[in-house]
């Protein structure tokens, strides 16, 4: 009896031995399993491309992100017709006053705007822990510029380089066009929905105008807009006057339209007497510089070269 009791009691303390030593073997061999598969991750996790989430607030800096093929998760609402490729992608707001919790809870890696909204829009981004980045868009070159950095930054410096030399062609072609004639000078009013302002050379339009051979009569400012004065502008007199619409276009129009016919000191411009008042068409000349600018460029040439009207 003592016999078999002592076996099973050898037995038994085998067993228990035999599972601590297996145990003891997993225990010891789990870290060496580990560390290799953590070796592993950060060289997955460092060849991973990190995430973008860009934020678009402006229509001209959506349609570029178009043109360079970069997806968004959030567009500025607008009564424009934006690029299919956004259909799906959420409305963050007015460019002027985009929802800064809806843009937040989007967690953007990079939210974008320009820097004629910049002294209204950064207090309100900082207030909202928001780094937003301000695109220049007041030039032609200032926008090629915008595009190019784009391009470098996103990895799209094919679809970059591709649109500004569209447009940098299109100059061209204007520019021989132009080459060598009488350069008019010329008045550009900036309505909104109860006043005006003239766009000096700074603003967009007024490079445009430069571009197309026009001078502005209000050169040498360091702003892009100053407050309507008629009897200086008068004295001015320039040959052509291009008035554009911004904000409400239908209305803006009728406004200009009233203050032309009301206010007789403009029936004395030259322009107005010679028939050479010109509205430009909103979806082409904006405040911002856009990928429509040459076109822009090309309907500016009959306005301001009427014998080139069919060659434009």
């Amino acid at each position: 009896m003592i016999a078999r009791l002592a076996k099973t009691l050898v037995f038994t303390l085998c067993i228990i031995a035999l599972a601590a030593c297996s145990s003891g073997g997993n225990a010891s061999r789990e870290p060496e399993a580990s560390e290799a598969a953590n070796a592993n991750k950060p060289a997955a996790t460092e060849a991973a491309p990190a995430e973008q989430r860009i934020v678009s607030t402006t229509v001209a800096i959506t349609q570029i992100m178009d043109a360079l093929e970069l997806e968004l998760v959030g567009i500025p609402t607008s009564v424009k017709t934006l690029p299919e490729r956004y259909k799906a992608v959420k409305e963050v707001g007015n460019p002027m006053s985009p929802d800064m919790e809806l843009v937040k809870s989007l967690r953007p890696t990079e939210v974008l705007s320009v820097t004629t909204l910049k002294v209204d829009l950064e207090p309100a981004f900082d207030a909202a822990k928001i780094d937003a980045t301000f695109l220049d868009l007041t030039s032609l070159a200032s926008m090629e510029d915008a595009i190019q950095s784009l391009g470098q930054k996103y990895d799209r410096t094919k679809q970059a380089t591709q649109v500004v030399g569209k447009i940098d062609e299109q100059i061209a072609e204007i520019s021989k066009l132009t080459e060598g004639k009488t350069k008019p000078t010329v008045l550009i009013l900036l309505g909104v929905p109860g006043s005006y302002l003239v766009a000096t050379e700074k603003s967009y339009i007024g490079n445009l105008v430069q571009l197309a051979g026009g001078v502005n009569i209000a050169s040498g400012a360091k702003v892009e807009y100053l407050a309507s004065n008629t009897e200086y502008l008068q004295q001015s007199n320039p040959d052509i006057i291009l008035r554009a619409a911004h904000g409400m276009p239908e209305e803006v129009i009728k406004m200009f339209d009233e203050e032309f016919k009301k206010n007789d000191i403009w029936k004395h411009f030259n322009a107005v007497n010679n028939g050479r008042v010109y509205d430009l068409p909103e979806e082409l000349f904006g405040t911002t510089a856009n990928l429509a600018a040459a076109e822009a460029l090309k309907s500016l040439v009959p306005m301001l070269y009427p014998e080139e009207k069919d060659a434009a």
